[in-house]
C-alpha cells in the first residue's frame, strides 16, 4: 500500500476539500477535444470500487457527456464533474490543476489560508468540517469538527460543490472572511483572517499519572512526516522511561494510507492484520506488521467525531488486536479508499477503488467505530484547553490508562 506507479493512496484527503491552500494554477493544454474527460472515464472504468457504476451502464455515460458542448477547459472540466457526480460518490471526484495543486502541498504539510478540512453532509447538503488544522485561523476561531458551514461571507452554501466552498474559503494572506455555522440547533458566524499555516501533525511530551509519567502524542493528520514524527516521539520517550502512553487522534481527518499503516506497525507485534482492503471484484488484500514494536507498554487512544479515515484505520487496528482501549465519541465514518491520479493537463483525479476493514472485518463507512469508554465530547474546549481539567475525555483515558498500568504491576 502507498503510492504506487503514477498514483498515491488516500484514505481521507481525497475524499475531502482543504479550505486553506492557495497555490498557483498549473498551466492547461485547454482540453476542448474532451481527452481529460475520457482519461477520466477510463480510470473509473477500470478502478472504481461499485463495477455497476451506480446501477448505470458507463459507456452510455461516456456518450453522452462526450455529447455535450464545450469550448474551453473550464467547460470540460465542468463536463467531467458532473459526469462524476452520476456515481453518487462525493469521493470521488475531478481536481483541476489549482485543486489537485492544493491536495499536493496538504499531504506535504503545506497548507496556507484558513485551515479547515471538510466534505459534504449528505443528509442536509451543506459543507461540514471534519477538522480545524491545530493552530489554524479556523481552530482558533473555535471551529469545531461537524460544524455545518451554512454560509461564506453571505453566500448560502447548500448545493454548492465542495471544491467551490473550498475556493469561497481560500484567498490571499491578511485578507478577511466570513463563515456562518451551524452547531446543531445554535447558528452564528466567524470572521478569519487567512494566514499561512504550519502543519506540524505531532505533538507529544510527558504527562503525570501516580507518581510515575506516561507519554502524551497528538496526532493532527497523517501527512508525510507523520509516521517518521510519531517514530522520533516514541523512541524519546522511551528513553525517558515512561509506563504507557495516550495516543489522541481527535479531530483527526486521515490523509495517506501508508502513514497509518506503519503507525500502527510501532505498537503491533509482528504479524498482526492492520487493515483488509477490499475492492469491486471482492478481492481483499491485507496490510500486516513486518517486525516487533517500538512498545509494548499500555496506551489508550482518543477518538472523537472528527477522527476519520486513516485515524480510524489506525483506531480500529489497536481496538480490533486488543492492543489499546479507545476512550471518547463515535468516530466519523469514511471507510472508502482513494488513489490519486494526475491527469495529462495537470488536473488530477480521486477514484474510490476498495473499502477497508478493521482487523475484524468491520466495515465503518457510515457507521463509525465506537469506542470502548464512551465520553462525551467537551463543548467548546479550545486547543490550549487539551490534557488540562477542562479535557474530560482526556481524564477518562488518564483513568483508563492507570488501571491497565496497575493491573500489570
Amino acid at each position: 500500500m502507498g503510492r504506487q506507479g503514477s498514483r498515491w493512496i488516500v484514505a481521507a484527503l481525497a475524499g475531502m476539500a482543504v479550505a486553506g491552500c492557495t497555490s498557483q494554477v498549473l498551466s492547461s493544454s485547454n482540453p476542448t477535444s474532451k481527452e481529460v474527460l475520457t482519461e477520466v472515464w477510463s480510470y473509473i472504468k477500470s478502478e472504481y470500487v461499485d463495477g455497476t457504476f451506480n446501477g448505470q451502464d458507463w459507456w452510455k455515460v461516456r456518450q453522452t457527456f462526450l455529447g455535450k458542448p464545450a469550448d474551453n477547459a473550464e467547460q470540460v472540466y465542468q463536463l467531467t464533474g458532473e459526469m462524476l457526480k452520476t456515481l453518487g460518490d462525493p469521493y470521488t471526484r475531478f481536481l483541476d490543476p489549482k485543486q489537485f495543486k492544493s491536495l499536493q502541498t496538504t499531504t506535504t504539510g503545506e497548507l496556507t489560508g484558513v485551515g479547515l478540512q471538510i466534505t459534504v453532509d449528505t443528509k442536509s447538503e451543506l459543507p461540514i468540517v471534519i477538522a480545524a488544522v491545530e493552530g489554524s485561523p479556523a481552530s482558533r476561531g473555535g471551529i469545531r469538527a461537524r460544524d455545518l458551514i451554512v454560509a461564506i461571507d453571505g453566500e448560502p452554501t447548500k448545493g454548492m460543490k465542495i471544491d467551490d466552498v473550498a475556493d469561497h474559503l481560500r484567498g490571499q494572506i491578511g485578507t478577511k472572511v466570513t463563515v456562518k455555522l451551524q452547531r446543531e440547533a445554535q447558528t452564528f458566524e466567524v470572521n478569519l483572517t487567512r494566514a499561512t499555516i504550519e502543519v506540524n501533525p505531532v505533538s507529544f511530551g510527558r504527562k503525570p499519572l501516580n507518581g510515575q509519567s506516561v507519554g502524551y502524542i497528538r496526532l493532527s493528520q497523517f501527512n508525510a512526516n507523520a509516521a517518521s514524527e510519531v517514530h522520533r516521539a516514541l523512541e524519546k520517550l522511551e528513553a525517558e522511561g515512561v509506563t504507557g502512553y495516550i495516543l489522541d487522534l481527535r479531530s483527526n481527518p486521515g490523509g495517506l494510507l501508508q502513514a497509518a499503516v506503519e503507525i500502527a506497525r510501532d505498537f503491533l507485534p509482528s504479524g498482526q492484520v492492520i487493515v483488509y482492503t477490499v475492492n469491486r471484484q471482492g478481492q481483499r488484500d491485507e496490510a500486516r506488521t513486518e517486525r516487533g514494536p517500538l512498545t509494548a507498554k499500555p496506551l489508550v487512544v482518543l477518538i472523537d467525531g472528527g477522527t476519520a479515515s486513516a485515524s480510524e484505520i489506525l483506531a480500529g487496528a489497536l481496538q480490533d488486536n486488543h492492543r489499546a482501549r479507545l476512550v471518547g465519541a463515535k468516530s466519523f465514518g469514511k471507510g472508502l479508499i482513494q488513489a490519486i491520479h494526475p491527469l495529462k493537463d495537470g488536473s488530477g483525479l480521486a477514484v474510490s477503488i476498495a473499502r477497508y476493514q478493521t482487523p475484524a472485518r468491520r466495515d465503518i463507512h457510515k457507521k463509525g467505530i465506537q469506542p470502548d469508554i464512551k465520553v462525551p465530547t467537551p463543548q467548546d474546549l479550545t486547543l490550549e484547553e487539551l490534557t488540562t481539567t477542562a479535557d474530560t475525555q482526556y481524564a477518562a483515558a488518564l483513568k483508563a490508562l492507570g488501571q491497565t498500568v496497575a493491573s500489570r504491576s
